[in-house]
């Protein structure tokens, strides 16, 4: 198995302020907007971004929430060992309101398909965008783009994309990894 660094924490950095800055572009205040961070590991990102519109743009009153799509994949029934559902947390109505789903990579789209379902549970979204920091384009299944996007990667046969948080794997890097 081998790997190529495709984003150092630098790069990971700028494109962060990247994405933060398109999110302020287009949804100001975040007045009607709500963030949603896709489970598990869109969370990492979903919380970096909050945390910058926060403290370097200081947007007040940003919403954050998390949607484990566990049970809404349909894929969940094929695997050999059980799944582990992560947690909902979404302590706001997104009836009416602009819902960004953060993810950190999108690969055959199938995740965000289930997230679509799952968030109707909630309520009915004026509009959804797709906010995410690797974009796989040659890789999707479905007809999903995101709104937003850090990188696109051009991943073939075998190779993985591997995003790394200092939060949750001690360094902030993306790497192709190739099995």
């Amino acid at each position: 198995m081998s790997q190529k660094v495709l984003l150092n924490a630098t790069e990971v950095q700028i494109a962060l302020q990247r994405l933060a800055c398109q999110l302020i572009e287009n949804h100001d205040t975040f007045k009607d907007t709500v963030l949603v961070g896709i489970q598990p590991r869109g969370i990492f990102l979903a919380e970096r971004l909050k945390a910058m519109l926060q403290n370097e743009y200081k947007i007040k009153g940003i919403q954050l929430g998390y949607l484990d799509i566990t049970f809404y994949r349909d894929d969940f029934r094929r695997s050999e060992k059980p799944l582990e559902a992560n947690k909902t947390m979404l302590n706001f109505i997104v009836e009416d309101k602009k819902v960004v789903f953060i993810d950190d990579v999108l690969y055959t789209g199938r995740s965000i398909r289930s997230a679509l379902t799952a968030i109707q549970d909630f309520g009915r979204p004026l509009e959804i965008e797709l906010l995410t920091l690797i974009d796989r384009r040659f890789s999707r299944h479905l007809p999903i783009q995101p709104d937003y996007r850090g990188r696109q990667v051009d991943a073939i046969g075998g190779e993985k994309v591997k995003v790394c948080w200092k939060e949750n794997d001690g360094e902030d890097a993306v790497y192709l990894v190739r099995e």
